[in-house]
C-alpha cells in the first residue's frame, strides 16, 4: 500500500496536538469545480475536528474580488488562522495585509502566495511537471506535441511548466519532438482546455502526437476534444488522481495522472492553522525549510511528494483507498491491473 511520508507526519502531529477550545480556522476556497477540493475539504475538517477547532469556509467561485470579500468575512467571523486557496495570486495580497493586520496567520493553500507572512503548503509542482513529462515522453518519445497549461493567474502553472520544459528540453534539442502550440487555461476549467484544443487540432491540421496536459480537468477537455476527432488514446497528461481521470487511465484515454495525496495535504493544512492559532511560529512546523520564491521571497514552506499514476501501478490507488475499484474499472474489460 502507498503511505506518504506526510501521512506519518500528519498522524505524528495528531498525537502531539492536544485538544484545543475555541480555535476557528476559516477557509477561503478558490472554486469548487474541480473534483479534488471536497477531498481537501474533507481532510481538513477532520484535522480540525480532531483538535475541537471549528470550520469555517467560504467558496469564491473563481472571482478574485470575491476573495477579497470572502476573506474579509472570514476575519469578522473570528478566524484565528486562514487557510487560502488563492484565485489570482497576484490580487490576494489586501487579503494577506488585512490578516497580518489582525494578527491572524495564514497558509498559503497549494497555491504560492507570495509574501513572507504566508506559510507555503503545496506539493513540488515543479517536480509534477516533470513526471507528467516524463510519462508522455516514455509513451510518444517524436512528433508534434501541445502544452495545455494552467490557469495564467495561478503561480503552479509557471511551475507546472518549468518541470515540464526541464524534461522535454534534450528531445526539442535532438529534433525528436516538435510543440506545435500551447495554450493556458482560464480557470482550469475543461471546458475552455477543450476549447483550446478543438482550436489547435484545427490549426494543426489534427497532426498532434501527443498532449501535456496540466491537471485532470484540462486533460478531460482535452481527451473530449481528441474524442471527437476520433483520436482518443494518444498520450495525454494529467494530476490530481481525479477519480474520472483513473478511469480513463485505465481505459487507455489518459496515460498519466500524477497523485497529489489531498488527504494527506489537508491533514497536514489542519494541523499547521491550529498550531498557528496556538501562537506557534512558522519556522518551528515539524518539516517545514526555507524557501526562495521565484519573485525572490524568501518564504516558510513545506513541500509533499507526488506520486505518478499509470496503468503500470494503478493498485497503488486502490490499495490506499482513494478509489474503488469498481469505480476504476467502471466500463473497463481487459485492462490494466486492477480491471484486468
Amino acid at each position: 500500500m502507498h503511505k506518504s511520508v506526510m501521512a506519518a507526519v500528519a498522524a505524528t502531529a495528531a498525537m502531539a496536538l492536544p485538544a484545543v477550545a475555541d480555535v476557528t480556522v476559516g477557509v477561503s476556497w478558490s472554486n469548487f469545480q474541480e473534483e479534488r477540493w471536497r477531498t481537501d475539504e474533507a481532510a481538513i475538517v477532520g484535522a480540525l475536528e480532531q483538535h475541537g477547532a471549528e470550520y469555517l469556509s467560504t467558496d469564491a467561485q473563481s472571482s478574485s474580488s470575491k476573495q477579497l470579500t470572502d476573506i474579509e468575512s472570514l476575519i469578522s467571523q473570528g478566524a484565528e488562522a486562514l487557510i487560502v486557496l488563492a484565485h489570482d495570486a497576484d490580487a490576494i495580497g489586501p487579503a494577506v495585509q488585512a490578516a497580518a493586520d489582525e494578527g491572524i496567520p495564514v497558509i498559503a493553500y497549494d497555491r504560492l502566495i507570495e509574501d513572507e507572512r504566508a506559510f507555503y503548503l503545496t506539493f513540488d509542482n515543479i517536480e509534477v511537471g516533470r513526471m507528467q513529462a516524463r510519462a508522455i515522453l516514455e509513451q510518444q518519445p517524436e512528433g508534434n506535441y501541445v502544452m495545455i497549461k494552467g490557469s495564467p493567474t495561478d503561480p503552479n502553472a509557471d511551475f507546472l511548466r518549468e518541470g515540464q520544459q526541464e524534461v522535454l528540453q534534450d528531445a526539442l534539442d535532438a529534433g525528436d519532438i516538435e510543440i506545435v502550440d500551447e495554450a493556458y487555461t482560464d480557470g482550469w476549467l475543461p471546458a475552455n482546455a477543450q476549447r483550446n484544443m478543438e482550436q489547435i487540432l484545427t490549426a494543426a491540421d489534427n497532426m498532434v502526437d501527443a498532449v501535456v496536459a496540466s491537471n485532470d480537468g484540462t486533460a478531460g477537455g482535452v481527451v473530449a476534444a481528441l474524442t471527437a476527432q476520433g483520436m482518443e488514446g494518444i498520450p495525454v497528461s494529467g494530476q490530481d488522481g481525479d477519480h474520472a481521470a483513473l478511469n480513463r487511465i485505465a481505459a487507455g484515454t489518459q496515460t498519466v495522472s500524477v497523485w497529489k495525496d489531498a488527504r494527506d495535504l489537508g491533514a497536514a493544512a489542519g494541523e499547521i492553522a491550529v498550531q498557528l492559532a496556538q501562537g506557534m511560529g512558522m519556522d518551528e512546523i515539524e518539516g517545514t525549510e526555507s524557501w526562495t520564491s521565484p519573485g525572490g521571497t524568501e518564504m516558510t514552506a513545506r513541500f509533499l511528494e507526488p506520486v505518478p499514476i499509470t496503468a503500470d501501478n494503478l493498485e497503488l490507488v486502490v490499495d490506499a483507498g482513494w478509489i474503488e475499484r469498481d469505480d476504476l474499472c467502471q466500463g473497463v474489460s481487459g485492462g490494466p491491473a486492477p480491471c484486468d
